[in-house]
Parts: structure tokens; sequence; C-alpha cells
């Protein structure tokens, strides 16, 4: 049994799996209270502790996971941990957050003696509830060292890439690639039926090629067999993603025409509607298509 007692966040489609494989792993867990009862009352099943505030949250952990929407959110959740945070807590932000922001975090949860880090994810809410998550860690040295074994419980593998901040630097260039890969097929679909080349004629070439990947067969599980919750990651968080790596660009003046090109097929897709809870990055694909007056096939 381990000393460490966490405390999660945001047991949503990620948060749940991560939150359980920590319970499996023998580590006492305190969960927060949320609209979104299911997961809370499956994971106090289990044996978790359900508290009411942050503030009690934080007095009862030694390390903090973080899961939400982005930065605005994780910056008021940590505003509302530091008050009772214990020396020496460890607060981990698995968001996709602008490293700025998480930079800046770190020097407010350091000044009350605590540390923090970012381990962003890579992989599926399956791939969650299945222990076999990605994770991209910036933490000083001792920190990652204290939190390998934590991480072991939820992820199949994990990088350290240096400093607070440097995690979340590389998921934003990680899901530029997935994102841009989604823009790109949603194009070339579109393209593909308007010439009168249909989706599976389209994929019987690009499937087992060197074109193929893992993404493509992903996002091809709902343009080609129509899974809507192929890949469950809303269009709005993809827009979001691709907002903070425009920022990360600008900060250090560098040119990302590309980026935000692919910026703008999500915005584009969100002016048409597609900001809802359930509108996920392979149903881009519908909205290049009716953009372009092409029907798929």
């Amino acid at each position: 049994m381990t000393s460490e007692r966490i405390g999660f966040v945001g047991v949503g489609l990620m948060g749940h799996g991560m939150a359980k494989n920590l319970l499996n792993a023998g580590y006492p867990l305190a969960v927060i209270s949320h609209k979104n009862r299911a997961p809370v009352e499956d994971l106090v099943e289990r044996g978790a502790t359900e508290v009411q505030t942050l503030t009690e949250l934080a007095s009862e952990s030694s390390i903090i996971h973080i899961c939400a929407p982005g930065s605005p959110q994780v910056e008021a959740i940590v505003q509302g941990l530091l008050q009772s945070l214990i020396k020496g807590t460890i607060v981990v932000d698995c968001s996709t957050s602008d490293p700025t922001s998480t930079v800046a975090l770190a020097r407010s949860v350091e000044s009350v003696g605590g540390y923090m880090a970012d381990a962003p994810l890579g992989g599926t809410p399956v791939q969650a509830e299945a222990g076999e998550l990605s994770a991209m860690v910036g933490a000083e040295s001792a920190v990652f060292e204290r939190l390998k074994p934590v991480l072991s419980a939820w992820a199949k593998s994990f990088v350290h890439l240096g400093p607070s901040g440097a995690g979340h630097k590389m998921k934003l260039l990680n899901n530029f690639l997935s994102l841009g890969y989604a823009a790109l097929y949603s194009e070339a679909l579109a393209l593909s039926n308007k010439v009168g080349l249909t989706t599976g004629q389209f994929d019987s070439v690009i499937r087992g090629s060197r074109m193929d990947c893992g993404f493509y067969q992903t996002f091809m599980g709902y343009a080609l067999e129509g899974n809507r919750e192929a890949h469950k990651f809303t269009l709005t968080n993809a827009f979001k993603d691709m907002r903070y790596l425009e920022a990360m660009a600008d900060e250090v003046g560098l040119a990302n025409p590309i980026g935000n090109a692919v910026k703008n097929s999500f915005a584009l897709a969100l002016a048409a509607g597609g900001d809802g809870p359930e509108d996920y990055v392979p149903h881009l694909v519908d909205f290049v298509a009716r953009q372009n007056n092409v029907t798929l096939e």
C-alpha cells in the first residue's frame, strides 16, 4: 500500500478510467462531487471517497490530478486548492492547457510549498479505462521520480520532457499533427467524392499503405463505417487546442501558416453548428463536405 493519497478533479471521459486504475493499484482516492453523478458514484462503489469542495480535497491529498477542458478551468481549480494545499503536494494537470498558464500556475503552487507537474494525455477513453494511456510530463526531476509509480497506474507509457510546461508544449505539437490529419482527411474526402471517387474507394487505396496510421483508422471509423463515437474528442476542444498552438507560436515569433489553416477548419465547423458536446473530431468531414455542397458516399 502506498503512502500517497490521490485527489482527482474531473472524472469524465478520460478521468474516470484513470481514477479507476489508481484505485485498482491500491491508492486511496478522493474525488470531488460533480453534476455528472454516474462516474463519481461508480468510483465511490469501487472504494473512492467523495468530497464536496476543493478545499477538502486539498486537505486530504498528497497528489492531485486535474482533468479539465482547458486553462481557464485549471486556473480556477488550482486557485481553489491553494488555500488548503499540504506542503509537498504535487498538482498534476492532465488537461491540454496553455503552457504559459502552466508555468504561471507552477509559481503559484510553489509559493505555498507545493509542486506543479503537467502530464497531458495521449489516447482515448477506451485506453483510459484499460490503463493504456500515454503521458507527456513536465516536472522537476525529483517530482517526476515521485510521480512515476502513480503514472504507471494509469499510463502504459510516459516521457519526462523537462520542467513544468514542457509536457503541455509537446501535447500541443502532438495535437497539431493529429488535428492536421483530421483536416487533411476531411478535405481529401470531400474532393474525392466531388470528382466521383467514393469514400470506400479512397479508403481501399490508403488503408494498408504508407499513408495509413492509427489515427486514420479511427477517423475512418466514422467517415467510412458511421461510428459516431469512433473518436470522442470534441470539435470545440480541437479548436481550443489549435488556438493554444497559435499562442505558443506567437510567443516565440514563429510563423505557423499550416497550424492556422487547421485551426480555421475547426473554426468553420463550429460556426456551422459543430459546437455541441457530441460533435467529435471525425465529424469534421461532414462540415467540410457541406461547405462544398458535397454528398459523401
